[in-house]
C-alpha cells in the first residue's frame, strides 16, 4: 500500500505569508511542506501541491486515487462552492482531512458551509498551519490502523 499523503491547496494559498497575514499568518507553503515532512511518521511521504484552478485540483484528486493513501485538503474558496471537488473526493477511497488555517466559523457567513466536509473524515479549523501537521498525523494513524 502507498504511504504517500497528498496535501492539496486551493486558490490564493500560493500567497500564504503575504496575503492577509493578520488572518493567515506569515508562514509560507514552503514552511507548511517542511513541517508536514517533519510530522510524517517514518515510512510516509508527503506531496504538497497548490493550484488556483479547480480542474487541476480535481485532476490531482483523481491521480491520488492511484498514488496516495490519504488526502489533506485546504480547498480555499472552493470549499464553499465546488461540487466538482466534492465529487472527485467521493471517488477517493482513503482518508480525507479538510484543513482551514483560520477559524472559518468566526468569519463571513458564506464560509460556514463546506462541500468538502460532506466527504471529509475530519475537519481541522483555526489551528493555523499546525492544522496541516495534525492532518498528516491523523491520516497516518488511520492508514496504520487499517493495515
Amino acid at each position: 500500500m502507498s504511504r504517500l499523503i497528498t496535501i492539496l491547496n486551493g486558490p490564493n494559498l500560493n500567497l500564504l505569508g503575504k496575503r492577509q497575514p493578520h488572518i493567515y499568518g506569515h508562514d509560507t507553503l514552503e514552511t507548511v511542506e517542511t513541517n508536514c515532512r517533519a510530522a510524517a511518521p517514518e515510512g510516509f511521504e508527503i506531496r504538497l501541491r497548490q493550484s488556483n484552478h479547480e480542474g487541476e485540483l480535481v485532476d490531482w484528486i483523481h491521480e491520488a486515487r492511484e498514488t496516495s493513501c490519504g488526502i489533506a485538503i485546504n480547498a480555499g474558496a472552493y470549499t464553499h462552492t465546488s461540487v466538482a471537488i466534492l465529487d472527485a473526493l467521493n471517488t477517493f477511497e482513503g482518508p480525507v482531512i479538510e484543513v482551514h488555517i483560520s477559524n472559518v466559523h468566526k468569519r463571513e457567513s458564506f464560509r460556514h458551509h463546506s462541500y468538502i466536509s460532506l466527504r471529509a473524515d475530519g475537519v481541522i479549523v483555526g489551528f493555523g498551519i499546525e492544522g496541516y501537521e495534525a492532518a498528516v498525523r491523523r491520516i497516518a494513524n488511520i492508514v496504520k490502523a487499517a493495515a
